[in-house]
């Protein structure tokens, strides 16, 4: 045969083995009516010893004779494939006359690992459930509120278990004390999003601040707080915590704070029974007296004043971060009940400005995107509520392309998100409309059973106020209605016609139900609280009466600056003359106590 022709059959083989272009089938080698070709991972796929590749350079058969007078159809390429999965994916084909010889090797380009990477792939899945499953796995990282070992946990409840830290303390009530070492892990991360706290532990941790200090604290059990818990003991505090939401404990976080000697009540997952126990049994101690209390939401306090009001005998003061739980202190003030002094912390600077607007800003995304995967752009979303939280979440959401409502009472909220661009709607006018709702108004019945009624299929349905009460949750839970659970905190309420909507954590806070809030912000948050425990401990008696205040002006100042060396920012410091003019002092505070940030 000639050089030319052996060339040009070549040539024919690898153009048709590239392009795929089937060749006409032949009797002998008639694939079955099922076969998609020859799997190379199949027993029969093995190639005989005799059609083994020969080394490169030796003298092998024509793979390519020449042509007979009477020529066979060649079989069909797929049919005639073979593969030897021993011979690094070396290939045969099938001649005309039954003998099996090398096809002629191709060089092509390969990354590394490539044919591994590409096996590992899931091969018969589809395009949701491949999208559902990347989602879950992002609610079940170590760093989501969603607990890294949730999915593994046994079903019984930490109320039937008995468990001991390696010290041998018992003192404690949370999910599994073996995932410690995880938490410790976030803990640490946390602490490097946290320069304040960790400046205030070093700077005061001398000095013993809160030495005698028995702090009993009611807030969300994550590895921020468990920074700020770390701080407190730090600074000479004893403390005892539970959750102030059945939803948002880090379970690896919780175990990590027990193996360190903290009393923790908290698991994520916690029924309405449960949580009350919780409280009590952190309040109802033998030989242990609280004498200040950190809440979030007013369940502490309300639970120390139904069941325990004589402790309030040695309570030096009470700190509060929510717009519920600071409602309810000047409810009780207003009715003469509060018998200690509370600091109003939610209303300081750094508190709304920071954690209130910016936290929101970034977490509402987080939330939505983890629990139901939803595209912004496009979507009509109403936000109930202009204040802080509801600024953020509609600055995050206009940004993403949703067109965004806003529903208000107060005019000067109003007049606020209309000057911002959002149209001011009552939400009877759009909910037929909307793609999502969103409440954080702190009030109660803000979307009550007709608005759910007339809602479309598919509206998303969340919180992202503190308390449960916003959304009417229990309106639901009827017979007519089906209750569908689709992952960790996305349930489906079906309607009898079909219809349904998606209602996310039951109506409690979303973003730390489903997902995480930045760390940064709770730093400014929980120093905030730092301090507040400080002064109310501290306090010479008389300073505060038995009233609700503001975090001083100075202090609000002093958390802001310990924040300032992480963005490398210089403050610009007031000449005498400067100083004189202004009537400040050069050092602080800087505005009265009515002016408006």
């Amino acid at each position: 045969m000639s050089v030319q022709v052996v060339a040009a059959k070549m040539a024919e083989v690898e153009l048709k083995d590239v392009a795929g272009k089937d060749l006409a089938p032949v009797p002998p080698v008639t694939p079955k009516a099922d076969d998609k070709g020859v799997n190379k991972n199949e027993p029969g796929a093995a190639v005989p010893p005799s059609a083994s590749p020969t080394t490169e350079g030796t003298a092998r058969e024509d793979p390519f004779p020449a042509p007979s007078p009477n020529p066979v159809k060649m079989p069909q390429a797929s049919a005639m494939k073979r593969t030897d999965p021993q011979q690094n994916g070396g290939e045969a084909f099938v001649n005309s006359d039954g003998t099996v010889a090398e096809a002629p090797r191709m060089k092509k380009i390969q990354f590394a690992d490539q044919k591994q990477e590409f096996n590992k792939r899931p091969t018969k899945i589809g395009r949701r459930s491949l999208s559902r499953s990347i989602s879950q796995s992002s609610t079940d990282s170590y760093s989501s509120a969603a607990s890294y070992t949730d999915s593994s946990d046994d079903e019984t409840s930490p109320r039937d278990k008995q468990q001991k830290n390696s010290k041998g303390n018992s003192d404690f009530c949370i999910k599994n004390i073996k995932q410690a070492d995880f938490g410790r892990r976030e803990i640490e991360i946390a602490e490097q999003e946290m320069p304040a706290l960790m400046a205030l532990r070093k700077r005061a941790q001398g000095e013993k601040p809160l030495a005698g200090a028995k702090v009993v604290g009611c807030t969300h059990i994550t590895a921020q707080t468990a920074v700020l818990m770390e701080t407190l003991a730090a600074l000479g505090a004893q403390c005892r915590w539970a959750a102030c939401n059945i939803y948002s404990t880090q379970n690896e976080v919780a175990a990590a704070l027990a193996e360190g000697g903290f009393s923790v009540f908290a698991w994520k997952g916690e029924s309405e029974d449960d949580f009350w126990w919780c409280i009590d049994r952190c309040v109802n101690l033998e030989g242990w007296q609280p004498n200040m209390i950190l809440d979030d939401g007013g369940d502490l306090t309300h639970w120390i004043y139904k069941k325990y009001p004589n402790m309030f005998k040695k309570i030096k003061g009470i700190v509060e971060e929510s717009v519920t739980g600071v409602h309810r202190l000047y409810q009780l003030s207003k009715a003469g009940k509060l018998c200690v002094p509370a600091m109003n912390v939610n209303d300081s600077v750094t508190k709304q400005k920071f954690d209130n607007l910016y936290c929101c800003r970034e977490s509402i995304l987080d939330g939505l995107k983890r629990t139901t995967d939803v595209m912004f752009g496009g979507k009509q979303v109403v936000v109930c509520g202009y204040g802080e939280v509801g600024k953020g979440c509609c600055a995050a959401l206009k940004a993403m392309g949703s067109i965004v409502y806003v529903t208000e009472i107060d005019p000067i909220c109003a007049l606020q998100a209309c000057m911002d661009g959002f149209r001011l709607v009552k939400l009877s006018e759009v909910i037929r409309q909307v793609d999502i709702v969103i409440t954080c108004t702190g009030n109660k019945n803000v979307v009550v059973r007709d608005y759910l009624d007339r809602m479309k299929n598919g509206c998303i349905v969340c919180n992202m106020g503190h308390s449960n009460t916003e959304i009417d949750v229990a309106s639901l839970r009827t017979p007519e209605l089906t209750w569908e659970r689709v992952r960790s905190q996305v349930d489906h309420v079906i309607w009898p016609d079909g219809k349904r909507i998606v209602l996310l954590a039951e109506g409690r806070l979303l973003n730390l139900s489903c997902s995480t809030v930045p760390t940064f912000v709770l730093s400014i948050t929980a120093t905030t609280q730092a301090l507040a425990l400080i002064e109310l401990y501290n306090a010479p008696e008389g300073r505060y009466k038995q009233d609700v205040y503001l975090l001083p002006k100075k202090m609000d100042e002093y958390v802001a600056s310990l924040h300032l060396p992480t963005f490398d920012a210089h403050l610009t410091e007031l000449t005498d003359e400067q100083a004189k003019y202004l009537g400040l002092n050069k050092n602080g505070p800087f505005k009265p106590n009515y002016y408006r940030y």
